[in-house]
Order: C-alpha cells, then sequence, then structure tokens
C-alpha cells in the first residue's frame, strides 16, 4: 500500500473497546499484521517505493489516521480490476471489506499492540548483505544506465529512455530481471524492451544520455522479447519467468528502459540499475503479445463525459492467456476486454469500473484462459473529459488527441497468449495482428512491412513481395523496406531486382549494415565477386568480432587471387572462434588457399 496524506499521528478520538472474533480487543499483532505484511509492506518498507515504512506496530499506529482514510476509499492497496471479471494472481493483495472495516475499528478501540506471541514473523524482503539486497540472491549480471537524468522538482511528468548494454560475449537466456528503478518516489511505471539493432542510440543527442518519449520503435520484430511482458512498478518484485519461458539475449543488444517519471518537490537524478539472471535452459514455450489500439480515433472534446473507442481481433488459431495489460491516460474510466467465443459466450478478461492511471499493471491470470480459434477478442474504452472527472489534468477541459504526452491519451489492450498445437504458430497470429491493422489503416506502412517481414519467414514469398511493394509505395524512404523487399526478390532468383532494392536501402540509410551484408550475398549470386569483395570490408568494419564474416570475405578475396589479404581474415576468424564452426571453417579455407597449386600435367 502507498500512502501520501500527511495527517496528525494520534489515535482516532472517541475510541471504545471494540472485540475481535475471539472475544478479546482488536490487537496489531493478532489482527493487523497479517494484513498489513501481506498487502502493504512489499511498497511501505525501507527502501521501498511507498513514502513511509508500514513494518512495525510504530509505523502503522504513527500513520494511522493515514492508512484508515486510505483503505476506506479503496485507494490502497493499489488494485484495479473488478472481481469477477478475471481471476488474478495478485487478487489476494486486495483488502476484503471486512479488512477495511478491521484497520477503523482497531483505531476506534484503542489501537492495542497485543501479544508478542501473537504477532507472525514479517516477510523477507531482501537476501543477504552479500548479494546488495537483489531479492533473488547474486545475479548474474548487474548493469546500469550510462548516464542519469535530472527530473526537475516540479513541471510536467517525463518519459525518458534509458539505454543499458549488457556485456555479454554469447547468447544468453533470461530467466528473471530486477528493476532498481534508481528513485522509486519519481519513477511511477518502466517497461524494458530488447533493441537488438542499437537503432534507439540514433536517437540520443549525447550518445549515452538515453532520449525522451514514450513510444519506443527498436526496429525489428514489433514482437520483442517475443512474449514477455517486462514491466515494473512500485511494490513490484523481480520478473522471474516459468520454467520454459527465458527469453535470448544476443551480443550487441541493447536494453530500453522506458521509464515515466513525475516530480517529487525536488530536484533529483535518477539512474535505474537492472539485474540479469541466466539459465542454460533454452525456451521451450513460445508466447508472443498481441495489441488492440484505436489510438486513431481519439479525439475527445472538452466536456464529453463518455466517449467510447473499441477494436476487435479474430484469433486464428486457439490461444491460452496469460496476462493482460490495459493502458489509457488520465481521461480513462472504464476500460473492458472481453472475448466472444465461437458459439457466442462472452468470456470476460477484465474490466476496471474506475480507471486510475497512477495504479496501471500487468495482471496475470491464476490459470491460463483458453480461447479457440475464431474467438473475437475486443476492448471497449470509456473516457471522460469533463470537468467532473478528478483526474482530468485540464481544468478547464480541452480537446484532447492520441499522442506520448500524459495530457495525451491513449488506447491499448496487450494481451499475452500461448498458441496452442504442434509447431511455433506465432506468426499466424502476426499475421492476423497485421492485417487488422491494416483493414484500420490502409496507408499504415510499418503495418506492411511487417507483413511482409511475417511472410516471408512463413516461406510465403509472393505474399510478402506484394505487401513489401504497397510498403515502398507508401514509404518510398524507408531503408528497412527496401531491404525486406529485396530479401523477398532475391529468394524468388530475382537477383538484379535484389541488388537494385538493396542499393537504394543503403542510398537512404548506408548505416543499415543488414542491407549491405543482404547485398554481398545478392552479388555472390550474380557473379560479381569484386563488389561483394568491397561491400564486405564494410559489413566487417561494422561487426569486427564475427568471425564468420571474417572468414566469408577471405573466401571472396581468394577468388579476386588477393590470397595474403584472404589469409589475413582467416587467421583473424581463427583467433577469434578457435573451437567454433566459424573458426574450423576458417582452417581449412587457409589451408587450401596456400596449398601448392598442382603442376600441369
Amino acid at each position: 500500500m502507498k500512502f501520501y496524506l500527511v495527517l496528525s499521528l494520534a489515535v482516532l478520538p472517541g475510541a471504545t473497546e471494540l472485540l475481535g472474533q475471539t472475544g478479546t480487543p482488536l490487537t496489531f499483532n493478532r489482527d493487523i499484521a497479517p494484513v498489513v505484511y501481506r498487502s502493504c509492506v512489499s511498497c511501505h518498507r525501507a527502501g521501498g517505493s511507498g513514502p513511509f515504512p508500514l513494518v512495525s506496530y510504530a509505523d502503522v499506529r504513527g500513520h494511522l489516521r493515514e492508512v484508515v482514510a486510505a483503505t476506506a476509499k479503496h485507494h490502497m492497496p493499489p488494485w484495479l480490476p473488478e472481481d469477477g471479471f478475471g481471476d488474478f494472481d495478485d487478487a489476494a493483495r486486495r483488502l476484503t471489506p471486512g479488512e477495511i472495516k478491521l484497520f477503523s475499528d482497531w483505531a476506534n478501540s484503542g489501537a492495542l499492540e497485543g501479544r508478542p506471541e501473537d504477532k507472525p514473523a514479517p516477510p523477507q524482503i531482501s537476501t543477504a548483505a552479500e548479494y546488495d539486497g537483489w531479492t533473488l540472491g547474486k545475479p548474474d549480471l548487474v548493469i546500469q544506465a550510462h548516464q542519469p537524468v535530472s527530473v526537475p522538482a516540479t513541471g510536467p511528468d517525463l518519459f525518458w529512455n534509458f539505454i543499458f548494454t549488457p556485456a555479454i560475449s554469447s547468447t544468453r537466456y533470461v530467466r528473471a530481471v530486477d528493476i532498481r528503478p534508481g528513485g522509486p518516489h519519481m519513477v511511477h511505471h518502466a517497461n524494458l524492451v530488447i533493441d537488438r539493432y542499437q537503432v534507439s542510440r540514433k536517437k540520443e543527442k549525447t550518445p549515452g544520455a538515453g532520449f525522451p518519449g514514450m513510444d519506443l520503435d527498436p526496429g525489428g520484430s514489433v514482437f520483442d522479447p517475443p512474449g514477455h511482458f517486462l514491466f515494473w512498478k512500485p511494490g513490484s518484485g523481480p520478473d522471474v519467468e516459468p520454467d520454459g519461458y527465458a527469453w535470448r539475449l544476443e551480443p550487441g543488444n541493447d536494453l530500453i528502459l522506458n521509464a515515466h517519471l513525475r516530480p517529487a518537490g525536488m530536484q533529483m537524478m535518477v539512474q535505474p540499475t537492472i539485474a540479469l539472471y541466466f539459465t542454460d535452459q533454452k525456451p521451450s514455450h513460445a508466447p508472443i503479445l498481441i495489441e488492440l489500439d484505436r489510438d486513431d480515433k481519439l479525439d475527445i472534446p472538452p466536456g464529453v463525459r463518455d466517449f467510447v473507442v473499441s477494436d476487435d481481433l479474430r484469433l486464428p488459431v486457439d490461444v491460452d492467456v496469460l496476462a493482460i495489460y490495459p493502458h489509457a491516460h488520465y481521461l480513462g474510466k472504464l476500460l473492458e476486454g472481453y472475448a466472444t467465443l465461437p458459439d457466442g459466450k462472452r468470456q470476460w478478461l477484465i474490466r476496471i469500473p474506475d480507471w486510475e492511471f497512477d495504479l496501471q499493471a500487468v495482471f496475470r491470470y491464476k490459470k491460463p484462459v483458453f480461447l479457440p480459434a475464431g474467438t473475437v477478442v475486443s476492448m471497449r474504452y470509456h473516457y471522460d473529459n469533463s470537468a467532473l472527472n478528478p483526474h482530468n489534468p485540464n481544468k478547464p477541459p480541452r480537446r484532447v488527441r492520441a499522442g506520448n504526452n500524459g495530457t495525451d491519451e491513449m488506447s491499448h489492450l496487450w494481451l499475452q497468449v500461448l498458441p496452442r498445437g504442434p509447431g511455433d504458430r506465432r506468426r499466424e497470429i502476426e499475421e492476423a495482428v497485421m492485417q487488422r491493422r491494416i483493414e484500420k489503416d490502409p496507408r499504415d506502412s510499418a503495418a506492411f512491412l511487417d507483413l511482409g517481414e511475417i511472410r516471408l519467414s512463413r516461406l510465403d514469398t509472393q505474399g510478402a513481395i506484394t505487401a513489401l511493394d504497397q510498403a515502398v509505395r507508401i514509404a518510398p524512404n524507408d531503408s528497412q523496406a527496401h531491404n525486406i523487399l529485396g530479401a523477398s526478390l532475391s529468394r524468388v532468383g530475382r537477383s538484379i531486382d535484389a541488388i537494385g532494392q538493396f542499393e537504394t536501402a543503403l542510398r537512404l540509410d548506408e548505416s543499415n549494415v543488414n542491407a549491405r551484408y543482404n547485398l554481398v550475398i545478392a552479388l555472390i549470386k550474380a557473379g560479381r565477386m569484386a563488389q561483394a569483395a568491397q561491400q564486405m570490408e564494410k559489413v566487417v568494419a561494422a561487426f569486427p568480432k564475427d568471425a564468420s564474416l571474417h572468414n566469408l570475405w577471405g573466401e571472396l578475396l581468394v577468388r579476386e587471387r588477393k590470397v595474403d589479404e584472404a589469409v589475413a581474415q582467416f587467421d583473424e576468424a581463427i583467433r577469434l572462434d578457435p573451437e567454433g564452426n566459424a573458426g574450423k571453417a576458417a582452417q581449412a579455407n587457409r589451408a587450401e588457399a596456400l596449398a601448392p597449386i598442382p603442376a600441369p600435367k
């Protein structure tokens, strides 16, 4: 629980003796401590996100008025979903009506401490000091944002993206993440995403400083890390993946922490830290995240009390829903997510009758919710832009559209689902999501690009070409669209057309190394070895520690009869990967390049 009122510390006046269920007066040790330990101390503890601790009798008695007031108004502990509209893991932290009354009854009966033997043991908050308080024990890797950001004492909320660079030399699988926000009283919430191509660094004005903004587009797949909510809010514990659900982290990947920061009355620096815990167990389950949204419909006139937006998605395969994440800003009022089954029955996923932006969270189900193929998943969001909405940041109300600022609005509903059936069926769902996006906006070039990439991965090359042709027509200056179109053309044997697309991609963005590598392969297929070798030099310069690239460059140099230069590349590949496949291939290539040329018979 988290309280912000600052009131008198005295016990409520007019105290009268009230009895507990045992016929004896209510006491902290027997009646109150079990509730506080279950629902409060995850935030209200030393070093926690709450403004004061609520661990001891003295702590609770000293803030009794705040506790009674906040629980009576259902402000604390924070919990948004309506009971009966989804069975969630953390619902046990909610207070029952009887427990809410318990606080006021205990206050009115004198707030007695009770017998020491009645008091349960406080929950274990952290591990031994040698692990620096990390709750899962010693991390495998601790990384800190390159630079802190200054949060002013007052003013609007700040959305900041911190960049982390994990120092790993091989593929690792992450089983758990623990986030320290570096200023818990100022960090409202944060999301962690992977940037596999380091494109986010281009948004920094100063290297390592991070960059502002709420929406992220780190390039590559729109579902990355595949199928995982990496979400932090005050009171959150570490994000621990079940067995078989670890996610992949590659050398060179960046992690981006997208943090919502709030001024706290004095200027402070925030510099988050992340602990990673690895496993040797590769993932055996393949969940994905799917999103419903209608930001394009958000144009809310001032004074309107019930502005409704909706979105629907038909599932192409059977799925189990594992978690749900609704998202709106301050005008959100009633948020609903539900599924209409093929037989017409409604399956509720979540219902929030009184949305509060400050209490948003990822809600995980106790048991997966099964939805068969053909189910239509729906979101219905209601917004209140009137002066009667106590959360309205605009006084008087003004026209509000979609945007990244807290004073703008959003309408998103994310689901974490695990497809059923043999094989990896995520791409079928992703294709349905992209087709739905195109239905909503036929000019959505990013959706056509993603659809083309998805179809290419499903070996539907002609379908990919059709989608990617449309993407480059809508956005002719999109380097990646030309690159993926080139890959599709190359796959069907249209090498000359593919080379043209790769060259266009590089003309638009010469740092697109993926397009340059694809150009190398296309030039080799076309027999243009000299040009391929020239381009390969630039690819290797971008990834100097990749042994396979050095080996390929050496092979091209051999074909150009530049044996000494080729041997140098083979030697570098062997040095980088002496026992691996690339190193062994380079050893064979080196021996062949230096072998004497047989004399003619």
